[in-house]
């Protein structure tokens, strides 16, 4: 007899095992169908737990294609700030000089760099604009000689400055 009480024993064990994993799935399907959005065309509770599955896994699916959409713009948009510095030229017009360029959205640095530069050529910036464009930023200085007699000399900023850029 204690043979026989053991099988049963193990069938009611087995029975109860089954009955909580199916009430714990139960439980999660629950919980996976309330973090979808309503769909108006079909309310979720008569739609079958196959039904809600599939919208389930549908829902995945649209949010991995708008996952993997974001991260194409995000690196286009890093693509486009990581453009450091690119200089466009350095025209002279008698005694003043004026430098136009491009720098990265992020990249105040280059700016001081090239005044930094231009300062040391013999400069004084008389003013400064900028453009922000599509994670660009279009700078134009205007500057002139501290020494109206000695000069400025264009050639050597220019160098120096492709030097930067480069």
């Amino acid at each position: 007899m204690k043979a026989g009480a053991g099988v049963e024993g193990a069938k009611i064990e087995r029975r109860t095992v089954e009955r909580n994993r199916r009430i714990c799935m139960k439980n999660l399907c629950l919980e996976l169908t309330s973090l979808i959005p309503t769909d108006t065309t079909m309310p979720k509770r008569a739609m079958r737990d196959q039904d809600q599955l599939d919208q389930a896994f549908n829902y995945i699916k649209v949010l991995r294609g708008r996952v993997e959409k974001l991260k194409q713009k995000k690196e286009m948009r890093s693509a486009t700030a990581e453009l450091h510095f690119v200089l466009v030229e350095v025209r002279s017009m008698d005694s003043t000089l004026l430098v136009s360029f491009v720098s990265g959205s992020r990249s105040s640095y280059m700016f001081r760099k090239v005044i930094g530069v231009l300062e040391e050529e013999g400069a004084e910036v008389t003013s400064a604009s900028f453009n922000l464009v599509g994670g660009r930023i279009f700078h134009t200085i205007h500057c002139q000689a501290f020494c109206p007699r000695i000069g400025l000399e264009p050639s050597s900023v220019n160098e120096r400055l492709k030097k930067l850029a480069g």
